[in-house]
């Protein structure tokens, strides 16, 4: 039995959830830079859903996996 972490929704999300805050305002969380996604890790994520998906992006991009988000965009 294999566990998910995350829905196939998730990566749609991923690809066209915009940051609702801060510094990349109106990006797709996909497109903010791994950096950024790494000092979130270090001070926290937002809580629920959005921090959630940002986490699952930073693992996008630290695996290389954007190639899974592309088709979605």
């Amino acid at each position: 039995m294999t566990t998910t972490l995350f829905e196939k929704e998730d990566l749609i999300s991923v690809a066209s959830m915009q940051m609702p805050f801060g510094k990349y305002k109106g990006r797709p969380l996909i497109d903010l830079p791994e950096a950024y996604l790494l000092w979130f890790s270090g001070k926290g994520f937002p809580q629920g859903r959005l921090g959630m998906l940002m986490q699952l992006t930073l693992e996008i991009k630290i695996y290389g996996l954007e190639y899974l988000i592309k088709p979605l965009r």
